[in-house]
């Protein structure tokens, strides 16, 4: 593997509704996701920018995974936590943990979605 590229190059969020999860993530970010069929599974992408800075992924609608407040936690990067905190309840999500400072690298903020997932927000104000 190369030195000089982040181990992680996508991620997947279960959810059990589909379009509540995209109308959430849609609003809650402002991103439009796009529709994604694969065998065994329905699919919602976040926007990807070929050699971007971050990675991205997509939500997923599947048998196979069960939306989850424990394990791994995805971080979604946006301009000011206290933005996206201010949307969460209306959107149907919950507050989890409010913005706080990581120090020098800014702050984050816990929250759950609509369909039962711990997932995380980072900015640098």
């Amino acid at each position: 593997m190369s030195e000089n590229r982040n181990p992680v190059n996508w991620f997947e969020i279960p959810v059990t509704d589909l379009g509540r999860a995209k109308k959430f993530y849609g609003d809650l970010l402002g991103h439009k996701l796009e529709d994604m069929q694969m065998p065994g599974s329905e699919m919602a992408t976040f926007p990807m920018v070929q050699g971007g800075e971050f990675t991205t992924g997509a939500l997923v609608k599947s048998e196979y995974n069960q939306p989850s407040m424990s394990g791994s936690v995805v971080y979604f990067q946006c301009e000011d936590v206290d933005n996206q905190i201010a949307k969460v309840e209306s959107l149907g999500g919950k507050v989890l943990m409010p913005k706080t400072s990581i120090g020098e690298w800014g702050f984050i903020a816990h929250i759950a979605d609509t369909e039962g997932n711990k997932v995380a927000l980072h900015s640098n104000k």
